[in-house]
């Protein structure tokens, strides 16, 4: 004999409505986000890439060379935000799209750290 439940479904639609109202107030916050930095650094684009169980990361590049990135708790709401904003999506951070990247002194440093007398990671 199959075993059965019985599920109250004014409570199950409550709980997928308070849900899917997260989903929206992140997937709008974010946007809100990518929109802020596109404006700050005259336009935008984007990549957006995996963090397994944590969710997924928005990678920025703004039209003058600035960079930053954003997390979303999932790839969807990320992919969601981005679409939303607007801006150009890349499936991959590819030679031409890093190019576009600048870096400074401060980024220099702290990527090579030590091997070229920049400050140490500690």
């Amino acid at each position: 004999m199959a075993d059965t439940q019985q599920v109250d479904t004014e409570q199950a639609g409550a709980k997928s409505g308070w849900a899917d109202r997260w989903d929206a107030f992140e997937v709008n916050r974010t946007a809100g986000r990518i929109e802020a930095f596109a404006k700050a650094h005259g336009g935008a684009e984007a990549q957006v890439a995996h963090l397994g169980e944590r969710g997924a990361r928005i990678v920025l590049v703004g039209a003058d060379g600035a960079w930053g990135d954003l997390v979303a708790r999932t790839h969807e709401r990320a992919r969601k935000a981005v679409e939303k904003s607007g801006i150009t999506v890349h499936e991959d951070f590819d030679g031409e799209f890093a190019a576009k990247v600048t870096t400074g002194r401060y980024e220099w440093s702290r990527m090579a750290g030590i091997q070229v007398g920049g400050p140490s990671n500690t």
